[in-house]
């Protein structure tokens, strides 16, 4: 159940400062978004985010970061992909990564849809990441085990558990099959 809590003014700090509760947190319009994560939700984003992040770490290719990382939009929107990959030609002039949040989106951003997410809600993020930079969206739908793949505002790719995840250009050599998100308990 999403939540929305009215403050006036949200700052990197106090944005900082919010507990570390199990919620996913963002900024929109003005208002604090929270989005508890279940389960079946983190459990994929877990998957998908280690397998990339191995990838990327052992081709050095940037950073891969979970939903606790967040991007400050044009629109002055904060959001918080559930899986977020920079390449390190953004990261240049860094000796360290940011404590804080990166201005603009990550090249690819990762969505996983909760029971409570809105068609208009995920519009809204999948816009607002390819206006302020992203290059590839992937939108990953638990309940129907599919992966919609975005390389401008809407789905062009629709892959089911047959079909692998490709990194394509934004993470070149990258892939996953899509069956590998959806496991099933086997213990």
């Amino acid at each position: 159940m999403k939540t929305t809590v009215a403050h006036k003014e949200w700052t990197e700090e106090s944005l900082m400062s919010l507990p570390d509760n199990g919620n996913k947190y963002e900024l929109v319009k003005g208002k604090l978004k929270m989005n508890p994560a279940g389960f079946e939700h983190e459990s994929i984003g877990l998957r998908l985010g280690g397998a990339l992040e191995r990838f990327v770490r052992e081709n050095k290719l940037g950073i891969v970061c979970g939903s606790s990382a967040g991007y400050w939009m044009k629109s002055g929107n904060f959001r918080s992909p559930d899986v977020s990959f920079v390449g390190k030609d953004r990261l240049k002039g860094f000796k360290r990564l940011p404590k804080g949040f990166l201005k603009g989106a990550p090249n690819l951003a990762v969505e996983i849809l909760s029971p409570s997410d809105t068609v208009e809600e995920l519009h809204e993020k999948v816009v607002e990441y390819f206006d302020n930079g992203s290059q590839l969206v992937w939108v990953v739908n638990p309940e129907e085990q599919i992966v919609l793949v975005y390389h401008s505002q809407q789905p062009e790719k629709l892959l089911r558990k047959g079909d692998n995840l490709d990194g394509e250009n934004i993470v070149s050599g990258f892939s996953l099959p899509v069956s590998d998100l959806f496991t099933e308990l086997a213990f």
